[in-house]
């Protein structure tokens, strides 16, 4: 009768952990497996990842394209055309965008584009803004706050 105290996995269900360097009845006494000599065989050898024998790697044999510039600067951009269901008077900064959806991901400074109409007063507070965006704005009645951006104070030395 099959009880709790009788349960076992099947029979070569379950095969035993690889014991190395346990003496030479074992089967993986004396070289533990790793056969003799050559780099495989010391401790902390093998090769990187990509290593293809001396043949010269993939990374290496396929063309390189593009350029990545490390100083360009990113930024958040947001057209007038967003704003149609916004009503007048709001401030709108980089907060209060996020939370209508308009801008999205990490944060970034936020840059006002003249694509599309305005036909209401808005207050923006950003951190960029084209002169055409700054004209249609003020001539629906609105104002263009330019905030610059946060600079990262340097952390003052530790005094002893």
């Amino acid at each position: 009768m099959l009880t709790l105290d009788t349960l076992a996995p099947a029979r070569g269900s379950r095969k035993a952990r690889k014991r190395v360097g346990r003496g030479e009845s074992s089967g993986l006494g004396k070289t533990s497996g790793r056969g003799h000599k050559g780099q495989k065989a010391r401790s902390g050898g093998g090769t990187r990842t990509g290593f293809e024998g001396g043949q010269m790697p993939l990374q290496r044999r396929l063309p390189k394209r593009g350029f990545n510039n490390i100083f360009k600067k990113r930024w958040a951009v947001v057209n007038l055309a967003s704003f149609k269901d916004v009503e007048a008077g709001s401030v709108l900064d980089a907060k209060s965008l996020r939370a209508l959806g308009l801008v999205r991901g990490p944060a970034l400074p936020v840059r006002l584009l003249a694509n599309g109409e305005i036909d209401r007063p808005l207050v923006f507070q950003v951190q960029y803004a084209t002169g055409a965006a700054v004209r249609k704005v003020t001539e629906a009645g609105g104002k263009v706050e330019i905030t610059p951006l946060p600079r990262r104070e340097a952390e003052a030395p530790a005094e002893a």
